[in-house]
């Protein structure tokens, strides 16, 4: 998935069986907040009639956070950290052990479900392969560029007669060969590839540098970086007899939807690309509207929306012109910016949270070498000088990825390109992950028993099949 500067989640939050059963204990939650995950843990204990709770963010390094008050009464759970201005309201399931409810603060909402296991809500999904009808195998590549060894997983239809294979590109964030969403509990590439081998289509995908089997450091890399590694991929096909043959794919996902094109456009064994909710426009406006649509449909009210979209634009803008400047340089000019900036803001729209540690731990994210390099990037760069077949796909619920203004920029790069084999398709009621939506949120990602909508795969396996 796109990642993205958290804005809203900085103002916004700070840097079990049966009804009989006490609640007494320690319950698990993963707060996701822009497709950024927050783990929570609430410790529960009772003294006679009386319930009282800790909370701890492992992932902000904040444990045994005082809660104010603790109620629980007809399997409704409420705790109460008014000082931290934090509410969660959650009903008691029996059945099942766990909570279902919501976490509030600063006039935010998100979706948190609580369990007493955390390893508990990884339940396979109904659309994970239960067998695997073709041939896999286990391949390391290296990436000449920078020597890091990249490990996957090769599919091939049994009958060995595919004609084609696809090199799966994942989006933004450390993930695995089954671009595997943790806090999601959803695999798409392993989706993607058991439904293509099925059709006849040869897959390979891998697992990002430093992530599980490969070797590298993600947290230094850029998505130039990925781009070699995907194509060191497609160097790894053409160098085995056995694959060298085959017209060779790219499918990227989200940002993978701008590395598809990067490769292609300097790569001509690379015969056709398929877009995932890939940009078209320019990174730093797809952000803006990106965090602004994720804000309102998180319940934020519009004045915010406003001035934080304004806040944006202004970092975005000084992220681009201060590129060139060392860290220490470019984290202070940001740091300026920002300061200014929400000294105007009203203090319920800071939601307790000190301005210092707003500004400390936006601008340690815009700071990485990731963001400081994704933020200048603009699609049409790539898009206007690739000549192969490409078919982009975009969900019309598609809050991370706008499928308008993204769609009509892709076709228009390729138009300009002189390109003459190009397909644009919105497919209806689908959210940044092709499944079916009701709004689009974040929160719907895990809700959903679905991983990838059946529409979305059959499209992108035709239109590949029916390629010459």
């Amino acid at each position: 998935m796109i990642k993205k500067l958290v804005f809203t989640l900085c103002l916004a939050l700070l840097a079990g069986g049966s009804y009989a059963q006490t609640i007494v204990g320690t319950w698990y939650g993963t707060l996701t907040v822009q497709t950024k995950a927050i783990h929570l843990v609430f410790h529960i204990t009772k003294n006679n009639d009386t319930y009282t709770s800790t909370m701890d963010s492992p992932d902000q390094g904040a444990n045994g956070l005082p809660v104010d008050k603790t109620t629980f009464s007809d399997n409704q759970l409420i705790i109460d950290a008014a000082k931290l201005g934090i509410k969660y309201t959650g009903t008691f399931l029996p059945d099942s052990d766990k909570f279902n409810g919501t976490f509030a603060q600063g006039g935010f909402k998100f979706p948190l479900n609580l369990l007493t296991n955390k390893a508990a809500d990884n339940a396979p999904r109904p659309q994970d392969p239960k067998d695997f009808p073709y041939k896999q195998e286990d391949v390391k590549f290296i990436n000449a560029k920078g020597g890091d060894q990249l490990a996957g997983t090769l599919t091939m239809p049994e009958n060995g007669k595919a004609t084609k294979i696809v090199v799966l590109i994942t989006g933004s964030g450390p993930q695995n060969r089954n671009e595997e969403i943790t806090q999601f509990n959803h695999r798409p590439f392993l989706v993607w590839s058991d439904w293509l081998t099925r059709n006849g289509i040869a897959v390979l995908r891998y697992d990002d540098r430093g992530v599980a089997q490969s070797t590298g450091d993600f947290r230094t890399a850029t998505s130039a970086d990925f781009a070699d590694d995907a194509e060191a991929a497609v160097n790894f096909i053409r160098s085995r007899s056995d694959l060298k043959a085959l017209q060779i794919g790219l499918i990227g996902h989200s940002e993978g939807g701008i590395i598809a094109p990067l490769v292609a456009s300097r790569n001509k064994a690379v015969k056709f690309i398929v877009l995932l909710a890939g940009p078209g426009v320019p990174i730093s406006d797809l952000m803006v509207k990106q965090t602004a649509d994720l804000s309102r449909l998180s319940g934020q009210p519009a004045e915010l929306v406003k001035l934080s979209m304004a806040t944006n634009v202004k970092l975005y803008a000084a992220s681009r012109q201060y590129s060139h400047l060392p860290d220490a340089a470019f984290k202070a000019k940001l740091d300026t910016i920002l300061t200014n900036d929400l000294k105007s803001y009203p203090p319920k729209a800071l939601g307790g949270a000190k301005i210092e540690n707003i500004v400390s731990s936006t601008v340690d994210e815009i700071g990485t070498p990731w963001f400081r390099y994704f933020i200048t990037l603009n699609p049409a760069d790539y898009l206007t000088k690739v000549k192969c077949p490409v078919l982009a796909l975009n969900g019309t619920l598609d809050m991370q990825v706008n499928s308008e203004a993204n769609l009509a920029a892709i076709k228009a790069g390729l138009q300009k390109a002189g390109n003459k084999n190009h397909q644009e398709i919105a497919l209806p009621g689908l959210n940044h992950l092709f499944q079916q939506a009701q709004t689009g949120s974040i929160g719907e990602y895990a809700q959903s028993a679905e991983t990838v909508n059946p529409l979305a795969l059959q499209k992108v396996s035709d239109w590949i099949k029916q390629l010459k």
